[in-house]
Formats: C-alpha cells, sequence, structure tokens
C-alpha cells in the first residue's frame, strides 16, 4: 500500500503570516512623526517631562528634609523642655540658698553682739594690774558704720590706781589684746578716796572682731559629782 502526501495548500488557506490577535504592536513613529507638523512641539514635551521629573525629585528632597527638620524639632522642644525644668530647680535652689544664707548673716550678727561685752570685759580684767581698779565702764556712743555697716563699739574705762607704772602697763596690755583697738589713754590726775591719794585715770577703746586663732570654745556641761 503507498502512502501520498499532498503538498499543495488547502482552497481558501492563504500564505501569510497570521498577525498575533492577541500581542502588542509597536506604533509606526516614522508615520508618527511625519504626521507632527510643528517641530518645537517634540521638544517641549521633552521639557515637559524633564520639569516633571526635576518637580518630582525636589519634592521628593523637600519632603525628606521637611522629615529631618520635624524631627529635630521635636529634639529641640524635649531639650528645651529638659532645660526649662533644669532651670526652675536651679532658681528654687538659689533661692533658698539665698534665704539660708540671710538666716546664718542675722544669726551671726546676733552672736556677735550677744558676745561683745563678755569679750571686754574679759580682755580688760585680763589686763588690770595689782594696785589698779575699774570705777566704771560705759559705752560711748555709736560711731559712723564700717564696711559690715554696723557702728563699732566703742567704750570708757574710768579707773584707779596707786602706781603710774601699773596704769602704763594696764594701756599698754590693752593696746596688745586682739579685741580691742584705737586704745586712747589719758592723763592721770590725782585725786583723794579714803583720805589716800590716787591716780584717776580715763581710757577710751573700740570693740574689734578677732581673728578666728585667737577664739576659744568650750562645751557647755559641768560635772556633778
Amino acid at each position: 500500500m503507498l502512502i501520498q502526501i499532498n503538498l499543495n495548500p488547502a482552497p481558501g488557506r492563504s500564505n501569510k503570516k497570521k498577525g498575533g490577535a492577541a500581542g502588542f504592536t509597536m506604533p509606526d513613529f516614522k508615520q508618527l512623526a511625519a504626521k507632527i507638523k510643528d517641530p518645537a512641539l517634540p521638544a517641549g514635551i521633552v521639557a515637559w517631562i524633564a520639569s516633571g521629573v526635576v518637580l518630582m525629585v525636589l519634592w521628593i528632597g523637600a519632603n525628606n528634609t521637611l522629615s529631618g527638620m520635624q524631627e529635630e524639632q521635636a529634639r529641640l522642644e524635649s531639650e528645651a523642655r529638659r532645660f526649662r525644668t533644669l532651670i526652675q530647680q536651679k532658681r528654687r535652689a538659689e533661692l533658698l540658698r539665698d534665704s539660708l544664707e540671710a538666716e546664718l548673716t542675722a544669726i551671726r550678727a546676733i552672736d556677735s553682739d550677744r558676745y561683745i561685752w563678755p569679750h571686754i570685759m574679759d580682755e580688760v580684767t585680763k589686763a588690770l594690774p595689782d594696785y589698779t581698779w575699774i570705777v566704771s565702764l560705759n559705752q560711748l556712743a555709736a560711731g559712723e558704720a564700717d564696711a559690715t555697716g554696723r557702728a563699732p563699739v566703742r567704750f570708757v574705762i574710768d579707773g584707779r590706781t596707786s602706781d603710774l607704772s601699773a596704769y602704763t602697763r594696764f594701756v599698754r596690755q590693752l593696746a596688745t589684746s586682739p579685741w580691742l583697738t584705737n586704745v586712747i589713754f589719758g592723763a592721770a590726775q590725782s585725786v583723794l578716796e579714803d583720805e589716800r591719794e590716787v591716780k584717776a585715770f580715763t581710757i577710751t577703746a573700740t570693740f574689734r572682731q578677732a581673728d578666728s586663732a585667737y577664739i576659744r570654745t568650750v562645751p557647755l556641761r559641768a560635772s556633778v559629782r
């Protein structure tokens, strides 16, 4: 049995290649370009596209910059709140410090005034030699205020002695006291006391705060047996 193959195309069939119905066909740019009569139109389209790209890039950059600035603003506001709290705490501490300093100054002033006359009496007693006695010790009128705003305490000693050398020694010992200054002595005059001739004298001096090296403190307690 022989097999025959028909190589002729079937009737109604075409040798033309069928185009893909579902495929994508590229436009004919040459025909499209030929239809455009204005040569500036392509350049305008290109410029418009380029402008859009540039604007997009600028918008993205500005958006990123804005986001960074917002983050920085939030950080700065947080730092400002923290520093504002620290400043308020510092001001409260300064007010408390000033109040304590004022109270301490007032306490020191009270303490210094409280012990002025005990110091004066102690220094006069220690400097008083034999055969010499005190008749009176009085405070003089306050003078001008010093650098601390307080007037110095001035006083006058009215005394008697039976020995002029003892009177001289008394003046010298008062002048060397760390608690006294401006020691001025007057001329001694003869007076009668209890039918006995003695020398009357007056001495003026000013109290001053001694250096801390001369200040001695003792506990306020006594042993009881």
